[in-house]
């Protein structure tokens, strides 16, 4: 059976849209970094990039090329983790612009996927000529540990309306935000879906 992150991995994927408190293991990703409007060109050829080597090992089976102990799966969801430039957080920390949004975009990989194969494959010329920038991508395990996850629904521009909700029920919990770095899992396709039916998981690291 083809494994589906959306049935097997529900629950971290898709909350519900009230704050609860989730432990996140240790997961293999493919992440690049960037800065700057993530409605400019430059944000969208770094998730093709990410998409290009995801999908290359999605279909790697076709070619006999997959990795040891291959299964079919959903390729999963985009992640990023959002911050600011340094200028920004001195100078400009309550009228900043998504001129000065950091960000490190990601797609997580399954367990089969290994430093050596995913290595190899970012050395593939034929993806690099795809699109350049896969040569920026890095693989790498990430483990956020305990965090506040919620489901945010409408546009990215509300999402301040979703933290707060958020944030109040960690304080209930008595626990404390990290920073105001967070994570968003775009579980809807801003190019087909409305503005006001966008589906993003939303989360935050909490101190120990």
């Amino acid at each position: 059976m083809k494994h589906e992150w959306r049935k097997h991995e529900k629950h971290l994927y898709l909350p519900k849209r009230k704050p609860a408190l989730i432990t996140i293991p240790t997961m293999n990703y493919f992440v690049i970094e960037g800065q700057g409007n993530p409605n400019k060109d430059a944000f969208l050829k770094r998730v093709e990039a990410l998409y290009t080597v995801s999908y290359a090992i999605r279909m790697s089976h076709k070619k006999g090329t997959q990795p040891e102990g291959y299964f079919e799966y959903t390729v999963y969801p985009l992640e990023g983790v959002w911050s600011l430039t340094e200028e920004a957080i001195k100078e400009r920390p309550t009228s900043f612009s998504k001129d000065d949004f950091r960000y490190q975009i990601m797609i997580r990989q399954p367990g089969f996927v290994t430093n050596d194969y995913a290595n190899a494959l970012l050395s593939q010329s034929s993806l690099i000529d795809k699109n350049p920038l896969v040569s920026d991508i890095r693989f790498v395990s990430i483990e956020d540990g305990d965090c506040i996850q919620m489901s945010h629904l409408g546009p990215y521009d509300n999402e301040p309306e979703t933290f707060a909700l958020m944030e109040a029920y960690a304080e209930s919990i008595g626990r404390t935000r990290t920073s105001k770095i967070h994570k968003e899992i775009y579980i809807s396709d801003p190019r087909k879906t409305a503005l006001e039916k966008l589906k993003t998981t939303l989360r935050f690291q909490l101190k120990s």
